[in-house]
């Protein structure tokens, strides 16, 4: 057969491209293409090679493993060579393996040990006399790198084998690997203070594992699985594959809990299915499940090809990376005003899932991966995750592109943009009054930890905010018994046909036509047909027998349950940023009054505890917007919501409070404590500082530099008549908090606690309740800080942390216990 040039080339052109992106994966922790793609080049490449034998070549990347190891570690040469495997991609390719081992060995019955395919490095780990002495890299299969002291830092490797009768030397194979919820927990920290993110799980793994540094190397959480031997020496192994890896599992080393014995290629088949279907929800990447025939004795009979075992097979999963392209770059609009970079893909499938969109974090990290509009991109989905771009494949950037900016109007309102100080996120400062924000806003309004109206869904807030019925939280108190019987109908209606013959049977028979007519007149194509239907005004005479109402009586009723509201859950459902529900209730038992708070200088909000600069100054921001205030208003008309457990300011709040601490709590450039007592000694009252020349500063006792500098914080940004308000409510408060009476001490005064896991006894809010009803603080994460953790059933990372702190564990029997015996 005659080789054509055009294949000749083609073979050469894979080659470096496969190369090339071979040497980036496994030397630099790059990745040039996804592994979709690079699969595809190598299939091609093997098929080409195939039909043209003539133009083999043993440096060819199809008959080669890995890369080349780095020069910055000390290459380990491996007594057994470190292979790789075939890979399969299809039902009748498994079937094709299990066939030519069926061949060749001539069994009725072949048993493999399945196992999943985790998306780490590979390494080799040898032991002599049962401690660890080195390990190493896979590199080009032959030579390696010496990462042992990296390796050290790994909790899962064992220092020492477990238990007897190990080889005198003993090199295990396995896959260390960065699991997912390390991996987001990383790369979070990093967007918020600018480092490096991660393109993927297997990235960081293998990028830990190359620093020269080991102290870096443990600082990112790695695990490692076992999977295999190499070297043997002075000493005997189990007969079968499975043996083997309980065999590990004995002297120490993890090995996964998904192995499993099947049969012939049904079970082959079943698990890879089985596998497929838990993926998404295990707690490591993998891409895909392996195939090992069982019987030790049978893999030295198939033996090997060039750089795989016969015996063995990888089945691959639909890649969860993908390449595509840029098509835009919007921003979307979240509950707090967070302004989102998306991109707009062209669709790509992606671990089985048609992916048009891709969430780009924020402004700094587009600036950091410098995607543009155009730009071909990897796109990862693993698990529920949602769809990100990780990086840009620059080899094929057309030319023209140019760089994203963030726009300075919002999409939705057309209010500005903004960026807080010192934070990666930009924001709409439209608040309340812009729609975007105004759907989430009142989703979160009604949400059970907030005012808890039980049976307003998503789709009932956006087809009513759409519809102009609901333009505010307030109008949630204005919806009637029609409304959302109509509400209902339009939106179980499929089209405007459907809608008008569910209409029909709850209209009077005069004006009914016209009422129809104008159903039917609208564009079903049109999205906002639902919307459009529902803000018609029709006078139903409503038919019981064709139409449940049991179901909106209900939530009406849940609408007037939440008029009465205790000023905590009031404070959390204004979805004020960086309020949860532990600062609402802080908020509210401190200051006691909506009015008092909503009129407050955020440096007041600083007199309660664990209330910090950035919690205070978002408290501040919100309630100078108009709108919000608006909101506010009409929520307190007659009839709508009223505060039901207000009370006069807590009388903790008067001590300390002076003219001076509210300088210090204001932030004022180059004013400590002692300085501000300077200051106030000299002039008594914010009025006398605001109208103080910078000589006057001075002959108080502060540095010209700091008097120079108050100077010009009270000449900019309003500070001048914030301080002077501040001043006001500090009287204010002076006034109507109660002298400070003596107190009884709650059994757990000033410990703070933290709950985890599923309690049967009781939930998490009632445990919540009674622990803060001692005294304690109900904290959402462990810290060195913490005095004690509750764990149920099913704790998590939280159990862990504490007791990697030595923080105090008690179950729910101890917790029940205590409460019975100090309540």
């Amino acid at each position: 057969m005659r080789m054509s040039p055009t294949s000749a080339q083609r073979i050469e052109a894979l080659r470096r491209q496969i190369t090339r992106a071979n040497e980036a994966y496994n030397e630099r922790d790059e990745l040039l293409i996804p592994d979709a793609d690079y699969d595809a080049l190598v299939r091609e490449l093997q098929a080409l090679e195939q039909a043209h034998p003539e133009l083999g070549s043993i440096d060819s990347p199809t008959a080669t493993v890995g890369g080349r190891p780095s020069s910055r570690f000390t290459e380990v040469v491996h007594a057994v060579p470190m292979l790789s495997l075939g890979n399969a991609f299809s039902d009748e390719e498994v079937a094709d393996f299990v066939r030519r081992i069926d061949d060749r060995l001539g069994r009725r019955t072949l048993a493999f040990s399945a196992e999943p395919k985790l998306d780490g490095l590979a390494i080799s780990l040898r032991y002599e006399d049962g401690r660890f002495v080195q390990g190493a890299t896979r590199g080009d299969g032959s030579k390696g790198e010496d990462v042992t002291a990296n390796l050290r830092q790994i909790g899962d490797i064992p220092h020492r084998l477990h238990g007897r009768a190990w080889p005198d030397v003993l090199e295990v194979r396995g896959e260390v690997y960065m699991a997912r919820a390390d991996f987001e927990a990383y790369n979070e920290r990093a967007r918020l203070h600018g480092g490096k993110v991660l393109a993927n799980p297997r990235n960081g793994a293998a990028g830990s594992l190359r620093q020269l540094d080991p102290k870096i190397s443990a600082q990112r959480r790695l695990s490692f699985f076992a999977y295999g031997t190499g070297l043997v020496e002075g000493g005997e192994l189990p007969d079968t594959h499975s043996q083997l890896l309980q065999q590990l599992r004995a002297w120490g080393f993890p090995v996964s809990d998904l192995c499993k014995v099947v049969t012939d290629t049904e079970g082959l088949l079943g698990y890879y299915r089985d596998v497929g279907e838990r993926r998404d929800g295990l707690a490591f990447d993998i891409d895909g499940v392996v195939y090992k025939l069982d019987d030790r004795e049978g893999q030295q009979a198939m033996g090997f090809v060039a750089r795989a075992p016969r015996w063995a097979i990888a089945h691959k999963f639909p890649a969860q990376e993908q390449s595509t392209t840029v098509e835009a770059i919007e921003i979307q609009i979240g509950r707090t005003g967070a302004a989102t970079p998306v991109a707009r893909l062209a669709p790509v499938a992606v671990a089985g899932v048609i992916v048009s969109n891709a969430t780009l974090h924020n402004a700094d990290q587009i600036e950091r991966l410098d995607v543009r509009v155009g730009d071909s991109v990897i796109v990862r989905r693993a698990g529920d995750v949602i769809p990100e771009v990780v990086s840009v494949i620059l080899e094929r950037r057309p030319q023209g592109t140019a760089a994203w900016q963030m726009p300075t109007q919002c999409p939705v309102c057309g209010s500005e943009i903004v960026r807080e100080e010192g934070a990666a996120a930009w924001r709409c400062s439209g608040e309340l009054s812009c729609p975007a924000q105004r759907k989430e806003a009142i989703a979160h309004f009604a949400s059970r930890r907030a005012m808890d109206i039980d049976g307003l869904g998503n789709k009932y807030i956006e087809t009513l905010v759409d519809a102009g019925i609901v333009r505010g939280v307030a109008d949630l108190y204005r919806l009637t018994h029609d409304t959302l019987l109509q509400l209902k109908l339009v939106l179980d209606a499929e089209d405007p046909s459907a809608l008008a013959a569910s209409y029909q049977p709850h209209l009077p028979a005069e004006g009914s036509t016209a009422v129809l007519n104008a159903v039917l007149k609208l564009d079903a194509n049109d999205p906002g047909w639902r919307a459009q239907a529902l803000a018609q005004p029709i006078a139903f005479h409503w038919n019981t027998r064709k139409i449940a109402t049991r179901w909106a009586g209900n939530l009406i009723a849940a609408i007037d349950a939440s008029r009465n509201a205790a000023l905590e859950r009031l404070l959390f459902a204004l979805g004020i940023e960086h309020v949860g529900e532990s600062t609402a209730k802080a908020l509210a038992n401190w200051f006691g009054e909506l009015e008092l708070i909503r009129h407050l200088p955020w440096p007041l909000f600083k007199r309660v505890p664990d209330i910090g600069g950035e919690v205070a100054r978002s408290l501040g921001h919100f309630f100078e917007q108009a709108g919000n205030q608006q909101a506010i208003d009409d929520l307190l008309q007659v009839g709508q919501v009223r505060i039901v457990d207000a009370h006069p300011p807590s009388a903790k709040l008067r001590e300390g409070l002076d003219l001076a601490q509210l300088l210090v709590e204001a932030e004022i450039p180059g004013i400590t404590r002692l300085r501000a007592e300077k200051l106030v000694a000299a002039l008594s009252s914010a009025g006398a500082i605001l109208d103080a020349e910078h000589g006057q500063f001075v002959n108080a006792g502060l540095p010209d530099d700091t008097a120079r500098s108050l100077a010009h914080w009270l000449d900019s940004d309003s500070h001048g008549a914030m301080l002077l308000q501040a001043e006001q409510k500090m009287q204010d408060i002076l006034r109507r908090a109660p002298a400070q009476a003596e107190q009884v001490a709650g059994p757990l005064d000033g410990q703070t606690a933290v709950l985890t896991g599923t309690l049967t006894a009781l939930t998490r809010d009632a445990a919540r309740e009674r622990l803060e009803a001692l005294g304690a603080k109900v904290a959402s994460s462990v810290s060195k800080k913490t005095s004690f953790v509750v764990a149920g059933t099913e704790a998590g990372s939280k159990l862990d942390k504490a007791q990697s702190l030595g923080v105090p564990v008690w179950d729910e029997d101890q917790l029940l216990a205590f409460l019975a015996s100090h309540e």
